[in-house]
């Protein structure tokens, strides 16, 4: 039997490279959100307070529903809680070391 082997799990459901990209940063995004509700002991009453969601939007976040969640609700989500995203771009001679960062940063 072949085994296969993948650096994004997201590749193995979806052949479209863009959106396997998506979801992963998404998944990250909503990994990271739990570890602060967790830094920061917020409970979900908590979380809705902070965030201005209804409960079950809550729990589909914290429950890691990717699919419930666009990247751009996610940043916001951040925002709320005190956190910004500032993309930057390191170029080189040789596009092989050329990179994108994006430093997350408490405000």
């Amino acid at each position: 039997m072949e085994q296969l082997a993948y650096n994004n799990i997201f590749d193995a459901i979806t052949e479209d490279k863009a959106e396997a990209a998506d979801l992963k940063f998404r998944s990250d995004l909503m990994l990271v959100m739990r570890q602060i509700f967790e830094d920061r002991g917020l409970s979900q009453a908590d979380i809705m307070d902070v965030l201005g969601i209804p409960q079950p939007r809550v729990s589909e976040l914290v429950r890691g529903k990717v699919d419930k969640f666009s990247s751009d609700k996610l940043i916001g989500y951040l925002a709320k809680l005190g956190f910004q995203f500032k993309p930057t771009y390191q170029s080189s001679n040789a596009h092989r070391s050329s990179r994108v960062r994006c430093a997350v940063s408490a405000v």
